[in-house]
């Protein structure tokens, strides 16, 4: 019993010097400490026995994390850099409870290698200790960078393109670090135009920082020119590598005449010559009919060879050819439009020159065009205007174009009496296209014969509201300053006022919605001054060199447009406007032939 008494006492005692204490710490007993990582700005170093860290950045400090916090006076003495022959002053900064030291340095050497040891001298702040540990790791090379580029003094490194570029080129490149004098030379550095490397001489300044290069002959006018640095070429330390350089410029336009001056009378008939033989001596063997292009082969376009018999009458009033010739050749192509696809009497955009079958322009439009039948059918009006009735075999061609026009059954392509025309039918697809013709564009001209004809004429609500919009197709906006009746904001490409117009008088034409004489002479000149001020800064645009339509360019065919820049001057853009613009087109001509 007694002894029970004193255990529990002993008890209470216990519990009671225990309670009186509780806030007293006991220190833990002394533990390892371990290093978690280290990194360099964003490379973190593998710490792995024997592995290989390189490409170390230079500017960044050495980052160590640790499991517990360090006794920051051991810190200094414990950690030190090394490149082998010196030591490197670290200056340590504490973070994260002092689990982390980050340690300044001195911008390290480039493609050097250094040592890191951390020796068992540093401990916890509780004692912990070390064990120590030591890493190696290479810096990355150094970059020979160019710090200024110029090329006749215009700053090639910026953002800007560069165009006008003297033609006796000097071009200025400055590095960083000195360049390997072996290393400068024609083939580390070119200077080439399409398939043409330029020859250049060199000279080396500023302890060999500066590359001076010259053109021993003048540059070609008015081309781009690529100038390339290859990485063949070397800083004069190992420890820098260069990454190379590429950039394009254009060289300056020689304003001397290519051709000798004529008067421009005489200049006017070159070129309306030159445009004559694309239609006559490049139509098709067997149909008379325009080629789509060059390339094309058999493929004849509708559209075009409207314009195409145009042309022949332009050839028989210039003495290009004889009225003879020139009447033979109509006959060939009115027989052959007698007896090739038709729909509706709509012929396709698109046929063999040979045959006269439908070639589809696209899987769907394998049938009647109506707008391209437009602009045949306005063309074969002119034709039947200038001949002759007294001339039986003239006449005879009369009464031909007189069948075709009066077979196009232009209110059948209002799709059952809706009032709006449209573009396309298929004799295997029907109305698949589905392409509604809403003004305004290029195809006022179908509009306008389809209201003219005696045998299928369309309602004058179809135009108003099919072409017009009822009004909808009113721009009454200003384009750099010039006012625009009808269209898209800029007035779309210049194609517009020609198309319809080859044809068609517009010098007093008008309607519910616009003076078509304006209309054409301001679409022209907005897209002339689209131009000159010439907001994307493309090369060679000018008072000049100017006009914007649907063309080819270096990646196939567009519709180009002040809204739809693209950098391509298309010449007939110019050409074409002689009517509205003479001064302006004539300055164009006068600089595409002599200049250019």
């Amino acid at each position: 019993m007694k002894k029970m008494h004193f255990i529990f006492l002993l008890y209470i005692f216990i519990s009671s010097a225990s309670s009186c204490k509780k806030d007293v710490l006991i220190p833990p007993e002394k533990g390892n400490l371990q290093m978690i990582s280290i990194h360099l700005g964003p490379i973190n170093l593998n710490l792995a026995s024997g592995a290989i860290n390189n490409n170390i950045p230079t500017d960044q400090p050495l980052v160590i994390s640790f499991s517990a916090p360090l006794n920051t006076a051991t810190v200094a003495a414990a950690i030190t850099l090394s490149d082998g022959a010196d030591m490197i002053s670290l200056t340590p900064f504490f973070m994260d409870g002092n689990k982390t030291v980050s340690c300044s340095h001195i911008v390290l050497e480039n493609n050097q290698t250094y040592t890191l040891t951390i020796s068992n001298e540093l401990t916890g702040i509780n004692s912990e200790t070390f064990a120590g540990y030591t890493i190696s790791f290479t810096t990355q090379a150094g970059t020979l960078l160019i710090t200024s580029l110029t090329v006749s003094g215009k700053d090639l490194l910026g953002n800007e393109r560069i165009s006008d570029v003297n033609r006796d080129l000097t071009a200025v490149i400055k590095f960083n670090h000195p360049v390997e004098v072996s290393t400068v030379n024609s083939s580390s550095v070119t200077l080439a135009r399409p398939g043409v490397n330029e020859a250049l001489n060199f000279l080396l300044s500023d302890s060999n920082k500066t590359i001076t290069i010259e053109s021993t002959d003048l540059l070609t006018h008015f081309e781009k020119y690529t100038l390339t640095i290859s990485a063949m070429l070397h800083a004069e330390d190992d420890s820098y590598i260069f990454n190379g350089f590429s950039d394009a410029f254009y060289s300056a336009i020689d304003s001397t005449p290519k051709f000798p001056l004529v008067p421009e009378d005489e200049l006017l008939t070159i070129i309306e010559e030159q445009t004559f033989k694309y239609f006559w001596d490049f139509a098709h063997p067997v149909s008379g009919l325009s080629r789509e292009r060059e390339s094309s082969g058999d493929v004849v376009t509708i559209g075009g060879s409207g314009f195409g018999v145009m042309a022949i009458l332009v050839g028989i009033e210039r003495n290009f050819i004889t009225r003879e010739e020139g009447t033979t050749r109509l006959h060939t192509i009115v027989d052959f439009l007698e007896t090739a696809d038709r729909f509706h009497g709509v012929w396709p955009h698109w046929m063999s020159g040979a045959t006269g079958n439908v070639i589809p322009f696209s899987p769907n439009d394998n049938g009647a065009d109506i707008v391209e039948t437009s602009y045949l059918m306005h063309g074969l009006l002119t034709v039947r205007q200038y001949l002759n009735t007294a001339d039986p075999g003239e006449n005879d061609l009369i009464n031909k174009i007189n069948e075709l026009w009066d077979t196009v059954e232009w209110d059948w392509f209002t799709k059952g009496g809706e009032d709006v025309l449209y573009w396309h039918w298929s004799p295997s697809l029907g109305w698949i296209m589905n392409f509604p013709i809403h003004g305004y564009n290029e195809a006022l001209i179908t509009y306008f014969l389809a209201a003219a004809s005696s045998t299928h004429a369309i309602e004058a609500e179809v135009y108003h509201a099919g072409w017009a919009l009822n009004g909808g197709i009113i721009n009454g906006n200003t384009y750099y300053g010039i006012p625009l009746p009808l269209g898209y904001a800029y007035g779309g490409p210049l194609f517009f006022a020609h198309y319809s117009f080859v044809g068609l008088n517009p010098e007093t034409l008008q309607d519910t919605y616009a003076n078509y004489w304006t209309q054409n002479v301001n679409h022209t000149l907005i897209n002339r001054e689209h131009c000159i001020v010439n907001p994307q800064d493309y090369v060679g645009y000018s008072s000049d060199c100017w006009g914007l339509t649907s063309s080819d360019n270096n990646f196939g065919y567009d519709a180009h447009s002040p809204t739809n820049d693209l950098g391509v001057i298309t010449p007939s853009a110019a050409l074409s406007s002689f009517p509205y613009t003479p001064e302006y087109a004539m300055d164009a001509l006068e600089f595409f032939y002599y200049t250019i």
